[in-house]
């Protein structure tokens, strides 16, 4: 079992940052790729942001791309979402999912394990 919990999450003004940190616990954190998924009320959940094991190598949504980044520190078994000039259509509950696979995934039925999401409001 993994445990994800999320962080970090907040009210910010439009074209403000706020950085989301999910740490993991309960098994070798390198061994799972990780991704970012947001759902807004009434839609479905949606892929923001993934990264592979190593980290080398990162993907976006192109409604976020430029503006977010996914940093993940190994050691410290944290993945990060860095999301710079919000937007309010950015507003959602925010979370961060992990899987076993060896490839990058941006589908929810990919992901294993998820965290209990952190609610981001971006005002106008």
């Amino acid at each position: 079992q993994v445990q994800l919990v999320e962080s970090g999450g907040g009210l910010v003004q439009a074209g403000g940052s706020l950085r989301l940190s999910c740490a993991a616990s309960g098994r070798t954190f390198s061994n799972y790729a990780m991704g970012w998924f947001r759902q807004a009320p009434g839609k479905e959940r949606e892929f923001v942001a993934g990264i592979k094991r190593s980290g080398a190598n990162t993907y976006y949504a192109d409604s976020v791309k430029g503006r977010f980044t996914i940093p993940r520190d190994n050691a410290k078994n944290t993945v990060y979402l860095q999301m710079n000039s919000l937007k309010p259509e950015d507003t959602a509950v925010y979370y961060c999912a992990a899987t076993s696979g060896s490839s990058w995934y941006r589908h929810v039925h990919e992901y294993d394990y998820w965290g209990q999401g952190t609610q981001v409001t971006v005002s106008s």
